[in-house]
């Protein structure tokens, strides 16, 4: 489990993976690494509007949050009521199919690397 904190603090390699370690292994090593964990159930999602509202809960959204793909991008780009050295955002369920949201997520992961910080994605 020390090399998974250790290859969360890597700002170079995070990106958008299915997760190929436990759920304990993952929360241990974000906790240790002192990061954000950020965990949404996609699996139950219908249509976009669930997705969104699923994943606004999931970081806490503040109250501008829009409910669409921009306050999505706009938001996963701030992230001021959630510091830390670094983030990572389980996602519980199979991949929606948005390719929307593939461009969202992977956009925020090249965002947060230009600010120093990690940002990972995972597909559980």
């Amino acid at each position: 489990m020390e090399d998974l904190c250790y290859l969360l603090k890597a700002v170079n390699g995070a990106g958008v993976y299915r997760l190929n370690c436990s759920l304990e292994a993952l929360h241990d090593s974000v906790q240790r690494a002192d990061f954000v964990l950020f965990e949404a159930d996609i699996e139950t999602a219908h249509g976009k509007g669930e997705l969104l509202a699923e994943l606004a809960r999931a970081i806490k959204a503040p109250d501008w949050f829009g409910h669409n793909w921009d306050a999505l991008a706009d938001a996963l780009g701030d992230l001021s009521w959630e510091e830390a050295p670094g983030y990572v955002f389980l996602l519980r369920g199979e991949h929606p199919g948005e390719d929307v949201l593939d461009d969202i997520l992977n956009a925020t992961v090249e965002f947060w690397k230009m600010q120093g910080k990690p940002f990972w994605v995972f597909f559980a």
